[in-house]
């Protein structure tokens, strides 16, 4: 069983410096040269898949501009359907990320054309859904088109995987619209509204999705970084350990995970064969500079399957 992916999310121009540290208010460090890598959580997570061999349509909004030929060129490339990405009139969005020795980074966001996503025009998208598709989705643009979309997927019976980033606090009528979402660490507490109190162990995590289940969720999540993650469907739970690697740079590791969760799901892939393979992906990624760049292919990522 092969099913399409249908991706509605963001897409940035991702401007990259790597720094020994982050500057202190007022200060100004010296990085390194500014490198630009096609980026948003929406594109990295269509890439990505479709380089995993998922057949992949993109929805969303870039501008009139350079960067935004940079990323329509990036998803075409990499065997994306990109005919849903429209011109605005507004700049291409926009990611200031600082990265640090450890791979670890910083990302200040400027939505620019993905805050021209609306819910009215999710809604025109409702002929090109099927009960046949996963849909992936994220927080980059508005949350009424997130919404909008959620409510129409349910009623077209498709799947759907939610990343919750970045942070904002759902309701249960909203978390029961997906059928997984996907926190990381402080997704997660502020969803469960304990931000001091970030799940740092398995065990942790697992009660972690035992709340999350409460506030509505049905599959649970929680990516852990150089830990793993933790599984939860509200009757089986399990942990998948990371692999071990020397990160370069963990720029869009979470939406590779994504990817690979929707890419091996898609081909018919029980839920803890789909996080291994997610899991897999992600870990090649952060050995890799950039966000859509660093994405594996399918045979690189069930090499690193078979390498366990």
């Amino acid at each position: 069983m092969t099913n399409s992916i249908f991706v509605l999310g963001s897409l940035n121009a991702d401007l990259v410096i790597q720094a020994d540290r982050l500057p202190t208010p007022g200060e100004t460090l010296q990085g390194s040269d500014l490198s630009i890598y096609p980026g948003g959580k929406g594109a990295n997570q269509a890439c990505a898949a479709a380089r995993l061999g998922a057949k992949v349509a993109m929805f969303g909004a870039v501008g009139q501009d350079v960067f935004g030929d940079l990323l329509l060129e990036s998803l075409t490339n990499s065997g994306v359907d990109s005919g849903g990405v429209v011109r605005s009139e507004r700049a291409t969005g926009s990611a200031s990320i600082t990265v640090l020795p450890n791979g670890e980074n910083s990302i200040l966001l400027s939505p620019g054309a993905n805050a021209s996503v609306s819910a009215s025009w999710v809604e025109g998208l409702a002929p090109k859904l099927s009960a046949d598709q996963l849909v992936l989705c994220q927080l980059e643009v508005p949350f009424a088109a997130v919404e909008a979309l959620l409510k129409i997927s349910n009623e077209k019976g498709a799947r759907v995987i939610l990343d919750p980033a970045p942070a904002i606090e759902l309701s249960p009528e909203t978390l029961r619209l997906a059928e997984i979402v996907t926190p990381n660490q402080a997704e997660c507490a502020v969803l469960l509204n304990r931000e001091s109190q970030q799940p740092r162990t398995f065990e942790e995590g697992l009660e972690a999705c035992r709340g999350l289940h409460a506030r509505g969720v049905r599959t649970a999540i929680v990516k852990m970084g150089d830990l793993g993650c933790v599984v939860s469907d509200g009757n089986e739970s399990f942990a998948v350990e990371a692999y071990q690697v020397d990160p370069i740079d963990t720029t869009a590791a979470g939406d590779t995970f994504n990817a690979g969760l929707a890419a091996a799901l898609a081909t018919g892939s029980t839920l803890r064969e789909a996080v291994e393979f997610g899991n897999a992906a992600a870990a090649l990624s952060v050995t890799r500079p950039g966000a859509q760049s660093s994405a594996p292919s399918r045979e690189e990522v069930e090499r690193q399957l078979q390498s366990r």
